[in-house]
């Protein structure tokens, strides 16, 4: 289990030992889970200490590093992209990367100590972006990646391939391409996921590809709506794909809930499809840190709850934002002005709406 800090850490220390006890008892599915944001800070400074045998770390990722470690402070969400060209540096190898993995997936599923307690969550997706460097092309990456997720079960661990916002069109299409074949390969990768930094990129042309890895039976989620920076028209491209989940939609307008959530069943009823409900993907530490958001009591999962939409809750990248699955809960349990105060069924509930957004849809007669 990680070791978490922040507004995720204060929620956790204010619970009775009951209310831990419940929470870790929770099956939960960790569905927005960045590969590289989410690289325990020991294994960065274990990649560090060998990257430095054969090569000298620049001033730039030795700086990020001592950040990484010591905890981050952004004023903005555009003050936490600069700090993966570090990560980056340290995972260019097929080596560094199956390391990577490994103790990220470790650090999600496997028990803390002796299985004395129960992993972070019961089910997880991965997303990364394929990478090519001078040791690797993307399809090595993602093999790589694979490679370790499949010796998990697959009612535990899938893989979601992310295209980023700044990718030519060839990029996008090559990173589309490979995960249908991989899928229809017989590997677990489930979805495609759009990523990076809100103020890049066209999504428009974006919109052909994305709706390509759908006909192919991959499920589709996408960043929206992050920054006030997102036009109407960038969040209208991606929801003409029909999204299965909606990673933050922070400040979707009530214009664009109004007409893409029309068709959403009302409480209590089931939904038939999934895009008729797209679950919003809901990171609470990132939020609070990236100052998206001012506060628990101004954050939009208050909207969505209210309206009783489908929401996961995630933890975004553990790495930067110090926090954990088990933080993130409690800060739905936690009382204000450090948590939502909501009752433990109201948690369970969440934590089943989470099970039940999954793409590979393992939990499920």
């Amino acid at each position: 289990m990680p070791e978490i800090a922040g507004p995720a850490a204060a929620a956790l220390s204010s619970l009775c030992p009951d209310d831990v006890i419940f929470l870790r008892s929770l099956p939960k599915a960790e569905l927005h889970a960045h590969l590289n944001g989410s690289i325990p800070i020991k294994t960065i400074l274990e990649l560090a200490q060998e990257h430095s045998h054969y090569s000298a770390l620049t001033p730039e990722v030795a700086e990020t590093i001592e950040r990484l470690r010591s905890g981050v402070i952004l004023n903005e969400i555009f003050d936490f992209f600069p700090l993966f060209p570090a990560i980056y540096a340290l995972t260019s190898t097929p080596e560094a990367v199956a390391i990577s993995t490994r103790a990220v997936l470790q650090s999600f599923l496997n028990p803390a100590s002796d299985g004395a307690e129960n992993p972070q969550c019961a089910y997880l997706e991965l997303r990364t972006t394929p990478r090519a460097t001078k040791y690797m092309m993307r399809e090595r990456y993602l093999t790589v990646v694979l490679d370790e997720i499949e010796m998990y079960p697959a009612t535990q661990a899938a893989l979601i391939v992310s295209v980023d916002r700044r990718m030519s069109d060839l990029d996008v299409e090559e990173c589309v391409r490979l995960a249908i074949e991989m899928k229809n390969n017989g590997r677990r990768v489930v979805g495609i996921d759009v990523c990076g930094n809100p103020r890049k990129g066209d999504m428009q042309p974006f919109t052909r590809h994305l709706s390509r890895a759908k006909g192919a039976g991959l499920g589709l989620t996408v960043h929206i709506a992050e920054s006030t920076e997102n036009t109407t028209e960038d969040s209208l491209a991606l929801l003409s794909c029909r999204p299965d989940r909606l990673g933050h939609a922070t400040f979707l307008s009530d214009e664009l809930k109004a007409l893409f959530f029309a068709d959403i069943p009302q409480p209590g009823t089931e939904c038939s499809l999934l895009s008729e409900c797209p679950c919003i993907e809901i990171c609470l530490s990132s939020n609070l840190l990236c100052k998206t958001v001012a506060s628990l009591d101004a954050h939009h999962i208050r909207y969505y709850l209210k309206n009783d939409h489908p929401i996961v809750i995630c933890t975004d990248d553990t790495l930067p934002f110090r926090t954990s699955c088990l933080g993130e809960y409690a800060m739905l349990l936690a009382q204000p002005p450090l948590g939502l105060g909501l009752s433990r069924d109201d948690v369970a509930r969440v934590a089943r709406m989470g099970m039940d957004a999954a793409f590979l849809r393992p939990h499920h007669d």
